[in-house]
């Protein structure tokens, strides 16, 4: 849902940074897989580590940046396939560094017991349902059935865990990030429930 709320801000924002891109002749897939390497490195780096806010505002920034590609390939003229492909892949795989990483994040930080086993159990289901997510829509979108419905976009799962990581980070309850990934996980699963269900109707 923020995504296609902010989508005309970031359009507006990123077009004269698209524009120097361009000029300087680098490519959409480039500018994609450059955000993705900054995003699994601090991610990776940063989280796992303890350093929660130099995490959450590297993480910020790139997500910011994340329709940037887009409009570079729109400016360009080359929107391509093979573009919309490298894109959805490597968001998988910076999801995955995300999640994974507060996940690590929970196994070496939090004191042992039962607040860290719960957000260990919740970011591994986090970690899953924002695979699964854009997996049913692609799988329905293969068999030419339409799966946009859902109340969390990979934004808002990024934009709620970016929060509950940032809380923490000044001194806020830990169980702010166990909460962020309780969100994400449930919402995932709701939304992959709606997938399934409006491709039921649209297929029989």
């Amino acid at each position: 849902m923020l995504g296609i709320h902010g989508r005309s801000v970031t359009k507006a924002i990123f077009t004269p940074l698209a524009k120097v891109l361009a000029k300087w002749k680098i490519s959409p897939n480039a500018v994609t897989a450059a955000g993705t390497v900054v995003t699994v490195a601090a991610a990776c780096s940063l989280i796992p580590t303890g350093h929660l806010l130099a995490g959450v505002i590297v993480l910020v920034i790139v997500m910011f940046c994340d329709s940037l590609d887009g409009i570079l390939a729109r400016l360009t003229k080359k929107q391509s396939q093979f573009g919309s492909f490298l894109d959805s892949t490597l968001d998988r795989i910076s999801d995955g560094a995300v999640f994974g990483s507060l996940t690590l994040w929970a196994a070496l930080h939090l004191p042992a017991g039962a607040h860290q086993i719960i957000t260990i159990a919740l970011g591994i289901c986090a970690t899953v349902m924002a695979a699964a997510v854009p997996y049913a829509r692609a799988k329905a979108e293969s068999l030419g059935a339409n799966a946009t419905v859902g109340i969390a976009e990979r934004t808002d799962r990024l934009v709620t865990v970016g929060i509950g990581a940032l809380l923490t980070s000044i001194g806020a309850s830990t169980w702010f990030i166990t909460a962020a990934l309780a969100l994400v996980a449930v919402a995932g699963f709701v939304t992959v429930m709606q997938r399934l269900a409006t491709v039921k109707e649209q297929l029989g």
